[in-house]
């Protein structure tokens, strides 16, 4: 409850308008305040399809690289695990050590 003697103003333009003619009912009514509330729905839209796709390409990458490059990784691996056990064993034979071939 307000004070004696202080004054409450009402946010209406008359006491005998509406109360849908208020100040917020009239900026929400505004043409900048509809556009913009397109406009943010167009990029909450926009938004939306961006992050589904992105995260299918990113699942496609993912399955991708685990199907096909992960098993090459592991063979280079061993491949060049076998390479340096050889070398290894021909340094210790007392060969000298070949040289790489590409």
């Amino acid at each position: 409850m307000a004070p004696m003697g202080v004054k409450r103003f009402a946010l209406t333009g008359s006491s005998s308008s509406s109360k849908n003619d208020g100040v917020l009912a009239r900026i929400s009514q505004s043409s900048i305040v509809t556009k913009g509330k397109q406009a943010a729905c167009g990029a909450t839209y926009v938004g939306k399809k961006l992050a589904k796709s992105t995260g299918k390409a990113a699942w496609l990458v993912a399955t991708t690289f685990l199907v096909l490059g992960l098993p090459l990784i592991i063979v280079m691996d061993r491949e060049q695990q076998l390479n340096d056990l050889d070398l290894q064993q021909a340094s210790l034979l007392g060969a000298s050590p070949a040289t790489t071939q590409n």
